[in-house]
């Protein structure tokens, strides 16, 4: 703010204050409480209630915690009256109820899916996914195959 700093008015709060042109108590005072809180909102920040109560302790000049909580009921009623008649967001839809999708994992039966197929994954009794060779050779050679090895 220029000239004397507002109390309960903080960096963040001063600079949303300056950017809608409110930049002094005489400022503040001329519109009131409610619409200076509504034109930063309007703006497009985000302020909670505590900058409405800051706003309204730095025009009595008391502590924000201060304002009774009668009052506090006021501020929170006209700003929510206010803040209905605002019009909706452009280039925004409203929001919409969300949907979550859950995906549930494959299964593959044994000897199907995975990168090789399944020919090389454990057996019962093999370590590491090797296959036995030894039993390989040996079937062939019980079926009389020639596997083309020497």
């Amino acid at each position: 703010m220029s000239g004397a700093k507002l109390r309960n008015i903080g960096p963040k709060s001063a600079a949303w204050l300056r950017q809608v042109g409110l930049r002094s108590h005489a400022d503040i005072a001329a519109i009131g409480t409610v619409e200076a809180f509504m034109r930063v909102k309007r703006a497009g920040f985000k302020p909670t209630l505590n900058l409405l109560y800051a706003i309204e302790g730095a025009l009595l000049d008391c502590h924000w915690q201060e304002i009774p909580d009668e009052r506090r009921q006021e501020l929170i009623l006209a700003a929510e009256a206010a803040t209905a008649l605002l019009p909706a967001p452009r280039n925004k839809p409203a929001a919409a109820p969300v949907h979550t999708t859950v995906h549930q994992e494959e299964r593959h039966e044994e000897g199907f899916g995975g990168f090789d197929g399944g020919r090389d994954a454990p057996h019962d009794g093999d370590e590491g996914g090797e296959r036995d060779h030894q039993s390989d050779d040996a079937r062939q050679g019980e079926r009389g195959e020639d596997d083309g090895r020497d």
